[in-house]
């Protein structure tokens, strides 16, 4: 494998939060029941006559800048024609030769500490078009039924240059356009319901080679995992079709997130096949200077400038910086908590480690947690006046996880306050030195896993309650008498 270079880009689709969709008055709203949420517009009856969303627009200019590109001052919609079940006109309403943004770039970075590197990938354009529909297939009947909800669901269409050079560039690449769409709150970015999906364009060539090699497109990938590995999957099929002397197809192909195989739909188009032309029931989109000057200075604080903030003005290190500002829910989430208690560094790492790892293994989002950033803080303040020990607060996190409760609640419904007094403190550590006189003698001889040791023992007799700053200074004088 190390004999051949990867070329990929993706085309990314981001479905734009507006209470409407792209050409009538139906909501966009998800989860509905089947072909609920449709009219003659949305499913291309004869004679109506599709308005364009002016928030479509609006959305798409603010991506546009986002990630530096050139706004178009006049551009056009086209038809892209071609059949299929869930496309009830046999078209789609898109952008072809003159799409509303040009020509960006954004930065991403990719891998960890010492093999971390940042990176320039090109965005050719960003245009706007309308959703397909949904097919449903039965495995039981073997029927398929199409529900049309989705039809003039608006989109925005990200088209980058093929700069991305390996599945880790790839899983960046689409991190940092889902981190830059959440700041700018222009889609919800639930890649589980398919609002953020991308279909990825990939070949391969031998080393040093200068044109590109045979592409195949791998369609609807909606998750980092699902990216991550169809690229995987076909870098690999590549590589052995051509080291056995057979030829690359240029063909449209899915990937089987569960058994992790890819599999071949059908031959691949090119633009000729959608033979695209202006649409003739749209004028063409004409943006004024001052218009585009108005989205332009109303734009959010975005990610990159957001973690260089949290640097100066916390005193974070880039990694927490970077971790916290990837997501704008997980920023907002800090910076409320951080409000409360004053407290960055302490609330950067209580995210990072065990909210995180919860997140994680069950498998929902921050604004799905039970956790409020109030209730963190409260937590973190409990420890900083020395209510509670440091593991005492882990228990009482988990809980917190477990049902939302307040930290302080859960104090005073367990009795888990934590014990400062110095004589009662004293009595137990006499106690423990009494029980252990080997550990003692350990000690004296510089053995210095014998105090944590006893310090575990004396933890353990106070059931995590005692503090254990107090416990610790107290050992030493006694050990050292």
């Amino acid at each position: 494998m190390n004999d051949y270079e990867v070329i990929i880009g993706l085309e990314v689709h981001a479905e734009l939060s507006t209470n409407t969709k792209i050409y009538c008055n139906c909501t966009t709203e998800f989860g509905a029941d089947p072909n609920t949420h449709c009219c003659p517009i949305c499913t291309g009856m004869p004679g109506t006559l599709p308005v364009l969303n002016e928030k479509v627009v609006e959305y798409a200019v603010k991506a546009g800048l986002a990630m530096n590109c050139e706004i178009s001052r006049f551009s056009k919609q086209d038809r892209k024609n071609y059949f299929y079940p869930d496309l009830p006109k046999a078209y789609q309403i898109s952008q072809y030769d003159l799409p509303l943004c040009e020509h960006g770039n954004i930065e991403i970075t990719v891998g960890k500490d010492k093999e971390k590197y940042k990176k320039n990938i090109g965005i050719t354009r960003i245009h706007i078009e309308e959703d397909a529909g949904k097919l449903i297939h039965d495995a039981f009947t073997g029927d398929t039924l199409v529900d049309l909800n989705r039809c003039a669901v608006p989109l925005i269409e990200i088209v980058s240059e093929p700069d991305i050079r390996s599945a880790d560039e790839a899983v960046a690449y689409m991190q940092t356009l889902k981190s830059i769409l959440e700041y700018l709150e222009v889609c919800d970015c639930k890649m589980q319901e398919g609002s953020l999906r991308c279909d990825v364009n990939l070949s391969v060539r031998k080393r040093g080679q200068k044109e590109f090699g045979t592409r195949t497109e791998t369609k609807n990938l909606n998750s980092f995992r699902a990216i991550y590995n169809s690229i995987e999957f076909e870098i690999k099929r590549q590589i052995e079709v051509l080291e056995n002397g057979g030829k690359i197809i240029q063909e449209t192909r899915r990937f089987d997130d569960v058994k992790n195989i890819g599999y071949a739909m059908r031959t691949k188009e090119n633009a000729d096949d959608y033979r695209y032309f202006p649409e003739p029931d749209l004028a063409p989109i004409v943006l004024s200077e001052e218009y585009i000057e108005k989205i332009k200075n109303a734009l959010p604080e975005m990610p990159h400038i957001k973690k260089e903030r949290y640097m100066s003005k916390y005193g974070l290190p880039e990694y927490d910086a970077e971790q916290l500002t990837a997501s704008k829910y997980v920023a907002k989430f800090f910076e409320e908590a951080n409000d409360i208690c004053n407290n960055p560094k302490a609330v950067s790492n209580w995210i990072m480690s065990d909210l995180f790892r919860l997140l994680n293994e069950n498998e929902i989002e921050i604004t799905s947690c039970k956790i409020t950033s109030e209730n963190l803080a409260k937590l973190i303040l409990l420890i900083d006046k020395g209510t509670i020990s440091s593991k005492i607060a882990k228990q009482i996190f988990e809980e917190m996880f477990e049902n939302g409760k307040n930290p302080e609640d859960i104090v005073k419904e367990k009795g888990m306050t934590q014990i400062s007094d110095e004589n009662a403190i004293k009595e137990m550590v006499e106690k423990v030195v009494s029980n252990n006189p080997q550990s003692v003698t350990d000690y004296k001889a510089g053995k210095d896993r014998a105090l944590g040791f006893l310090v575990g023992q004396i933890m353990k007799e106070t059931k995590g309650k005692a503090n254990p700053q107090i416990v610790n200074k107290m050992l030493i004088e006694i050990l050292n008498k």
